[in-house]
């Protein structure tokens, strides 16, 4: 069994790539994904937003393959930006690596991230059933 997008008619649609909710099975595997941000696999952190945000999805990337899990199994991301004017250079890079995914979503702006050079933040919630 699959998860389960729940987009109620009762309600506003989504307004974007996302699920207003998801059900998982009863059987199977959770990956709870920290907050990655973009710092790529060297330590370095890209000066721009757009290198940042695809740093951020490689490394998600990155442990939902280790967990033998792709983007299909997210059930919940958040995201955290820094700037709002950002969303239009982080949405169609989030979109890439959603393909058809529509994983429950929260975006935040915030006014900082732990580091002052960290533009943005994406926790996630996967899961894989039995």
């Amino acid at each position: 069994m699959s998860l389960q997008r729940i987009n109620p008619a009762a309600m506003a649609q989504p307004m974007g790539l996302y699920s207003q909710g998801v059900v998982a099975p009863e059987q199977g595997r959770w990956l709870y994904i920290a907050g990655q941000v973009g710092v790529r696999p060297d330590g370095r952190v890209p000066a721009d937003i757009e290198g940042q945000c695809q740093a951020v999805w490689d490394n998600i990337g990155a442990v939902l393959a280790e967990a033998g899990m792709g983007a299909q199994d997210l059930v919940k991301i958040t995201t955290y930006l820094t700037d709002g004017a950002h969303l239009p250079v982080f949405a169609p890079i989030r979109a890439r690596f959603l393909g058809e995914a529509r994983p429950a979503s929260t975006l935040v702006v915030v006014s900082a991230l732990a580091k002052a050079e960290w533009l943005v933040e994406v926790e996630a919630v996967a899961f894989r059933s039995a």
